[in-house]
């Protein structure tokens, strides 16, 4: 083994022992003897204890390691460390600008335990609440992270929303006479886009690639054709698809769709290389209402594209309020008025559904019974004060390990209603996990299960659930289901919509928003709902102020009749 892996192992150790808090001393004499032995101009392998120990900055205690790290390839002392520490937290102990005392205070303090949730966490603006932490360190950490995510070559959509309006900016201002269409993966609003594809008709292609060589935004290795491929420089894959203008409509066809939907629907044209002026004219050769590009997958909506039975599906404009949204109150940075306000002039919403963390989530500054008869206070005096405009009192209630909630009967059914979410001990088996959701499902004042699965995208899995189980629980207790529109969850995941709908369950568009911008998310919300295929009659929040109050105090008195049946 040479110096600079046995420096490498020593200086681990001392970041472990940092980590867990041990002596002072005894970290320091282990860090100073990982740069001594980096800097020896000799080598460490083969020499007694006794030699080693000779060595200035050694010393026998640490002989004794480096002689076991010589023999073993490892230390038992760093396994050790390694066993009570969450792999996630190793993780953390990686991304430059944190330190291992940095990490303690994320990891005990913060209870975060992944560089998932490190990185949701940056993205709500909580480890400025932190000891230790500023705005400046946490744009770093959240900078870092995004790197090595774009390192495995996946972006989330709302990444490469940016990057596609850019290279639209560029390509509109570095060529004439062109058409050009985002296509692929971000055309069909895929949560996680692993390549971006561009389909471009102009008359003189020739002209076009070699202005594409001249961009100093992409890089390009290899050309197929009419095709080009590269990578911008985040680090993404690029495609560029190059036609004549008569050809752009199938080609964009071809390139939006995923292989199944393409080929079932050329299937169906008795002469499938035709040119056709416009992509619904592909459709209306194959017998097919058009499709949106966000239903192009597989062959699910060809079956009802060929009925007449395509939904309708919902816009952003459909939605009349927001719900299970933040405010300083908890780990929120805007005012609850604030928020209100934003949401009522810049969204033009009817109303705005406060959701402030439950005690248990402390990590978040979870509202105490004190503080939360405060907020009602408040909400009250703003019902008086706004105009034209409703806040419901709400609340995300901590689904306990137990599967219970974290307040007693008397404070939730003081709520206008509940986002149960599950915020603790992800790391369940999928029983547990079923128990646990179920538990809080059939709580009489469960009103909206949030982040279903607990996924953050790229980043977590989430805990394993049974989605038919938890639909169907859903179902028979007339609890809605959360579409988390914070665009590292998406959660419920799209591909689980229409069984919801299919069980006669609401699904409800939720920004999960920690400050007035977030409340955008909810359009990646709405791509996604669409994607499922939701419409607005299955939408929560686009009912109106009046109905989604009804449909509040409606769940209240199923409960009531179904008790005063049980009794009966």
């Amino acid at each position: 083994m040479e110096n600079k892996l046995i420096s490498r192992h020593l200086r681990f150790l001392s970041q472990l022992m940092e980590l867990h808090g041990e002596n002072p001393f005894k970290i320091k004499s282990i860090a100073n003897a990982s740069f001594k032995a980096d800097k020896l101009p000799f080598p460490l392998a083969g020499k007694s204890i006794a030699e080693l120990e000779k060595i200035d900055g050694i010393g026998k205690s640490i002989a004794i390691k480096i002689a076991e790290l010589l023999e073993t390839g490892t230390l038992k002392e760093t396994e050790q460390y390694l066993e009570n520490t969450p792999e996630g937290v190793v993780e953390m102990m990686r991304i430059k600008g944190i330190g291992p005392k940095k990490v303690a205070v994320i990891w005990r303090d913060l209870h975060i335990d992944t560089v998932g949730e490190l990185y949701y966490a940056c993205n709500e603006n909580r480890l400025i609440e932190a000891k230790g932490f500023g705005l400046k360190t946490q744009e770093q950490i959240r900078k870092t992270i995004e790197f090595n995510l774009a390192a495995q070559g996946k972006f989330l959509y709302a990444q490469v929303e940016a990057v596609v309006y850019e290279l639209t900016q560029i390509f509109d201002a570095s060529f004439t006479g062109i058409k050009l269409v985002v296509a692929g993966e971000f055309r069909r609003l895929m949560e996680i886009i692993n390549e971006l594809v561009f389909v471009v008709a102009a008359e003189d292609e020739e002209t076009v690639f070699s202005g594409l060589n001249n961009l100093s935004t992409l890089t390009f290795s290899e050309r197929n054709g009419q095709n080009w491929f590269g990578q911008t420089e985040h680090g993404l894959a690029i495609k560029i698809i190059c036609c004549k203008t008569d050809a752009f409509a199938i080609n964009l066809f071809k390139a939006t769709g995923d292989d199944e939907h393409v080929e079932a629907v050329l299937a169906r044209i008795e002469h499938p290389d035709f040119q056709p002026k416009s992509e619904e004219e592909i459709y209306q050769k194959a017998g097919l209402n058009y499709i949106e590009p966000e239903l192009r997958e597989g062959i699910t909506w060809i079956k009802k594209a060929s009925a007449g039975k395509l939904p309708e599906l919902i816009t952003f404009k459909d939605l009349k309020g927001t719900l299970h949204n933040h405010s300083t109150w908890s780990d929120g940075v805007n005012t609850l008025e604030e928020m209100a306000l934003y949401s009522r002039d810049q969204l033009k919403l009817e109303y705005f559904g406060i959701c402030d963390h439950s005690k248990s989530a402390f990590y978040a500054s979870g509202l105490s019974i004190e503080r939360i008869l405060q907020q009602f206070e408040e909400v009250d005096s703003l019902n008086k004060k706004l105009q034209n405009f409703q806040i419901f009192k709400g609340i995300e209630s901590d689904i306990l390990n137990d599967g219970s909630l974290d307040y007693p009967e008397e404070i939730l059914k003081r709520f206008d209603f509940v986002v149960a979410s599950v915020h603790s001990n992800l790391r369940m088996t999928e029983e547990k996990a079923m128990d646990r959701l179920v538990k809080a499902i059939e709580n009489q004042y469960t009103t909206i299960l949030g982040h279903p699965t607990g996924r953050l995208l790229l980043s977590r899995n989430g805990y394993p659930v049974d989605y038919k189980k938890m639909i169907d629980a859903c179902a028979a207790n007339g609890v809605a289901i959360e579409i988390n529109a914070n665009p590292l969850r998406l959660d419920l995941d799209w591909r689980w919509h229409q069984y919801a709908l299919e069980k006669d369950v609401w699904l409800s568009i939720n920004p999960d928003a920690h400050r007035t911008t977030g409340l955008w998310d909810m359009h990646y919300g709405i791509h996604i709902a669409r994607k499922g295929g939701l419409t607005k009659e299955q939408c929560l929040n686009a009912l109106s102020a009046a109905e989604i109050t009804a449909f509040f105090q409606s769940k209240r008195e199923r409960f009531l009749h179904d008790k005063r049946s049980i009794a009966f």
